[in-house]
């Protein structure tokens, strides 16, 4: 039999606003290196297929499925995470405050990777307010499983409409 080898690899990177380093195993996943090695689990690992969009994070301000990227890869990048919405002990993002407003949760389970695609969302669009059609098209990426999507779309409505305020 032939021993396991592990190889592993330092990784250094800005999450939420905070430089990190450390040495990783070469085949950890981005969600694995942010739960495991950095405690943020909010980043929530559902089908770790990249299907769900439970382990969605914005990598340099870009939507991810964190499950299908390698934390190597994430290497000199910047890293947001729903942790990364607010500061600590600070007030809830304008977006997280819609979906609380709107009751967009239930579980909340989904509710990370939704708040993640949603900011993402948001902070590219420019022209007239977003139609129900796009903000669906946006969160498609997205599964949820209790709350049937109307009031997550209403969230993300009024985010926008309070954003072109």
């Amino acid at each position: 039999m032939f021993p396991l080898m592990t190889a592993f690899v330092s990784v250094a990177m800005r999450v939420n606003g905070r430089s990190v380093s450390s040495s990783v195993e070469a085949r950890a996943t981005l969600a694995e290196f942010l739960r495991d090695d950095l405690q943020l689990t909010g980043t929530h690992l559902g089908c770790e297929h990249g299907v769900c969009g439970a382990c969605t994070v914005l990598l340099d301000g870009r939507q991810v499925r964190s499950c299908l990227v390698l934390a190597a890869q994430a290497a000199d990048c910047e890293v947001t995470t729903v942790e990364g919405l607010s500061e600590p002990g600070g007030e809830l993002h304008p977006l997280q405050k819609c979906f609380q407003e709107e009751h967009a949760l239930q579980c909340g389970f989904c509710t990370p990777g939704f708040l993640l695609s949603a900011v993402q969302m948001l902070e590219e669009r420019s022209g007239p307010p977003l139609t129900d059609d796009e903000i669906r098209e946006g969160i498609s990426g997205n599964l949820c499983r209790c709350t049937g999507y109307d009031n997550i779309v209403k969230a993300i409505r009024r985010a926008a409409t309070e954003q072109s305020r």
